[in-house]
């Protein structure tokens, strides 16, 4: 997933959203900062129009967003003025995050991770590394083998994520939980894994 991608900036151009831009955050997401979770320095990483990192800066984060979709930017710089909130949203590679030059205390993946192949994924795993501090949190949701038929991105197993992990990083849970999705594309939820993981 890097920047420019245009099968990526072409899926904000239309009328119709995608399936996951549902213009609200994630529930999963809402519930962690409700819990203070999304506190201190936070970065969204493939954030999309904005909503996770804009949730964060409504719960008093330093919050920072970024995608390899100029038009989703552009639409999240403008909720941010729209809603007098301060985040910095910039077009990224999500393959190359040390580029940013900032380390954070928290990143959000709300369905990123499953976007990657496996050769992309162990590289996504390392740019997440290049920018969350030792001893921070990851809190990443991803698209579950729970979720029947085939239509929709690929299916992750929990011991993926364990994997995908096992090195430097401690996963300290996995709980299934749902994305929500925009109407018209079958069930209003999806089953999804909320994993958090601790960078060591």
């Amino acid at each position: 997933m890097t920047a420019g991608t245009p099968e990526w900036d072409e899926s904000y151009g239309s009328a119709t959203p995608p399936p996951w831009d549902i213009g609200r955050p994630q529930p999963a997401f809402v519930r962690l900062a409700d819990s203070g979770l999304l506190a201190g320095r936070v970065l969204d990483a493939g954030c999309g129009t904005g909503e996770h990192a804009l949730l964060a800066a409504a719960s008093g984060a330093d919050a920072a967003g970024v995608d390899v979709a100029p038009r989703a930017i552009e639409q999240a710089r403008r909720k941010a003025a729209e809603r007098g909130l301060s985040v910095r949203f910039e077009v990224a590679d999500m393959l190359s995050l040390g580029s940013l030059g900032r380390t954070f205390d928290t990143v959000i993946d709300s369905g990123l991770f499953h976007v990657f192949d496996d050769e992309q994924r162990g590289r996504y795993v390392t740019s997440l590394a290049s920018v969350l501090r030792p001893g921070g949190t990851c809190y990443l949701m991803c698209f579950s083998d729970r979720q029947p038929g085939d239509w929709g991105p690929r299916r992750i197993r929990e011991d993926e994520i364990r994997t995908a992990f096992a090195d430097g990083w401690a996963v300290t849970g996995i709980a299934a939980d749902t994305f929500a999705i925009n109407p018209g594309f079958g069930s209003p939820v999806v089953q999804a894994w909320l994993a958090t993981i601790r960078r060591s």
